[in-house]
């Protein structure tokens, strides 16, 4: 079943393509919510971040293939300070663009989808819930539905003992993603207030 990741790397620019269009004709048919040009380049800078942050630390795990990375603090960050639309796109494109540009093409479908509804979650629960208590809620709920889409592909594509192997990891991915993005949303809410209104 090692295979899948080698032929789902055929299918990563169509899902690419998809995503971003999907996202475009959302912002498209609510451009009255949101302002589009400030939505469309916020997404774009937050999914390019999240893209160096998969790559500054990469720990490869050889049960799977995969890899350990800082990806979900800027996941989480930009989830928990601009709301689920540019959460599920940033958390979604970003980390599929790090795994294509660490070498991992296979990854970036399942990864696309499973920290799109990471960002989307995050973003969604933090936006609802006023203070540290969303953040922190949104940013667990996020984390671990992260931890169980990777268990469920890997138990899949893999076996189950080898998902197993994979979980403290991605446990750990989840817990720093919570701690470094309250922390950061706090700072930049603090100090620039105005933040918020961007989109």
């Amino acid at each position: 079943m090692a295979d899948i990741i080698t032929e789902l790397a055929n299918y990563t620019p169509y899902v690419f393509l998809v995503a971003v269009l999907v996202f475009l004709a959302y912002i498209w048919a609510n451009r009255t919510k949101f302002k589009s040009v400030n939505t469309i380049a916020i997404a774009g800078i937050t999914a390019a971040l999240v893209a160096v942050a998969t790559n500054v630390i990469k720990v490869p795990t050889p049960a799977t293939g995969g890899y350990i990375n800082l990806g979900d603090t800027m996941v989480m960050f930009t989830a928990m300070l601009f709301g689920p639309v540019i959460g599920a796109f940033a958390g979604g494109v970003g980390s599929a663009l790090g795994d294509v540009m660490g070498g991992y093409p296979g990854w970036a479908p399942v990864t696309l989808v499973v920290k799109g509804i990471e960002g989307l979650v995050v973003g969604y629960v933090a936006k609802r819930m006023p203070g540290n208590s969303g953040l922190i809620v949104g940013g667990t709920i996020g984390g671990l539905l992260m931890v169980t889409g990777y268990f469920l592909f890997e138990a899949y594509a893999f076996g189950v003992p080898a998902a197993l192997e994979e979980v403290p990891g991605n446990l750990l991915q989840a817990v720093t993603g919570v701690l470094v993005g309250t922390v950061l949303t706090n700072a930049i809410k603090k100090r620039y207030p105005e933040v918020e209104a961007l989109i």
